[in-house]
């Protein structure tokens, strides 16, 4: 199977106003449609999907490091608001237009920041993270992600001192693999992609754990910007087969409703990892809504 995994064709970054780094990684035309890659959970830019495809389409694909994961400098006090700023600066600089975006799993929330904020004219979110702070979505959470939940809205601050001790990229990979299907397993253990995937995982701790953790919880609190309040074309993607509790407990149901202009698309046969096995359609979508 070709799941488009290869190294950055290019990798860059700049100074934001206030002085911190940020930066990304890049595969695909420099003149194509440019689409910011939201990434997953502690990951750094570095992990392309649909790399083959990118040039067919004409899309450009911008991976960038979230404050304190990767290359990019740390933000004391990152929101998913403060991330919308930044990704306007990137978009400002680049002089990029008609940007789309995409959102894997904890990437979601992020993905839809730029959304609900005018920074992206349209978003794909793959396998991605319910608001799951939001009271509609209480009957369907595990246990465990409830606890989290509650210890989060009780006192963030102590939570992000707590977490950040014994949170790391084995920690993560570790927890990854556990809660995922037979069919994503067999893709995350492949040769192909086991190795650049934990290399990400590493980058995304390079400058410590307090990144990841400030995204876990900027992801499970409330969101600053409702869903109710995004009109732009989101295209939402799953796998029946995705059993991670943290992803969206009904595959996405609730949140298109929340959408005013969703569509949806849950695939039988596949799980989480519908972002490397259905880059083409999903990239091919996503352009189209250009």
């Amino acid at each position: 199977m070709n799941i488009g995994v290869t190294a950055p064709e290019r990798q860059r970054s700049m100074n934001l106003f206030d002085g911190r780094a940020l930066a990304w990684s890049e595969w695909g035309p420099v003149d194509g449609v440019p689409a910011l890659f939201c990434t997953g959970a502690a990951m750094s830019g570095s992990l392309a999907f649909g790399a083959d495809a990118l040039a067919d389409l004409g899309l450009r694909l911008i991976a960038v490091d979230r404050p304190g994961l990767g290359r990019s400098d740390a933000h004391s006090n990152k929101t998913l608001s403060s991330w919308g700023d930044d990704a306007k600066q990137l978009i400002a600089t680049m002089g990029l237009h008609d940007t789309l975006a995409i959102g894997f799993s904890q990437g979601t929330p992020f993905a839809l920041a730029l959304a609900g904020n005018d920074v992206v004219k349209a978003a794909a979110i793959v396998s991605g993270q319910d608001e799951l702070a939001h009271a509609c979505m209480a009957r369907f959470l595990d246990p465990q992600v409830a606890d989290l939940i509650r210890a989060i809205q009780k006192d963030s601050a102590g939570f992000e001192q707590t977490f950040a001790k014994v949170a790391s990229p084995q920690a993560l990979w570790d927890l990854i693999v556990g809660m995922s299907s037979e069919r994503d397993r067999a893709l995350y253990l492949s040769a192909e992609f086991k190795e650049p995937y934990q290399r990400c995982l590493s980058e995304g701790f390079a400058q410590g754990r307090h990144g990841y953790v400030r995204d876990l919880v900027n992801a499970f609190g409330p969101w600053p910007v409702a869903p109710e309040r995004i009109a732009i074309p989101i295209d939402l993607w799953y796998g029946r087969l995705d059993t991670s509790t943290v992803h969206s407990p009904d595959f996405g149901a609730t949140l298109a409703s929340r959408l005013c202009n969703a569509s949806i698309t849950v695939y039988p046969n596949e799980g989480a990892s519908i972002l490397w096995t259905r880059a083409s359609e999903i990239l091919t979508r996503l352009k189209s809504r250009v």
